[in-house]
């Protein structure tokens, strides 16, 4: 039997082109009214056997606000910025433009310091290959969009340019079930 890994993405803290890189930021207005819309769809996802959490303030404040009792996870931090974090995407590229083409460009670039987006979707997925495989486990994880689409980059073996391609809405779920390095997708309606 596989292991079942429910990803659900943390609410809303700001406009998509008001999000800066590696912003800790907390849950917003609209967002809370989301959660409060989606709970009676989400809550029952707090059944799974191991529950975890990108240790972003969002993704602990969703988890709360839903009644997830969860574990902080180190390896489900976001991807490590360097020198850009706090900063808009438009900031960045109107200060080195051809730093930020070099980011877009190559998946082992990091021209900000920080960590190359190869790396953040390595990273993931070996966060997803060390959960127990083979006894039916089920997983909750709420994570931030940007973690979502790496583990769906990784668990679908894509190019990592798909990356750039998987828009990861708030409060949606993705689900992934298998074993360390066969991973499948399955899209749930949720909510």
């Amino acid at each position: 039997m596989a292991v079942r890994v429910t990803l659900l993405t943390a609410a809303r803290c700001a406009s998509r082109l008001g999000e800066r890189f590696d912003d800790d930021r907390t849950v917003d207005a609209a967002g809370w009214h989301e959660v409060q819309l989606a709970a009676p769809a989400l809550v029952p996802l707090g059944a799974a056997d191991l529950r975890y959490c990108s240790p972003t303030a969002r993704s602990r404040a969703t988890a709360g606000a839903l009644g997830y009792a969860t574990l902080a996870q180190p390896a489900l931090s976001d991807c490590d910025m360097g020198r850009w974090r706090g900063r808009t995407l438009a900031e960045v590229a109107a200060m080195e433009p051809d730093a930020v083409d070099e980011w877009l460009a190559e998946p082992r670039s990091a021209p900000h310091g920080g960590e190359p987006l190869l790396g953040f979707i390595t990273r993931i997925g070996g966060w997803l290959d060390t959960r127990p495989a083979d006894d039916g486990t089920s997983v909750l994880a709420v994570a931030e969009p940007d973690v979502v689409r790496a583990a769906l980059v990784y668990a679908l073996k894509a190019p990592p340019a798909t990356y750039w391609s998987v828009d990861v809405r708030p409060l949606s779920t993705v689900v992934l079930t298998g074993r360390p390095g066969c991973w499948n997708l399955r899209l749930d309606r949720c909510w």
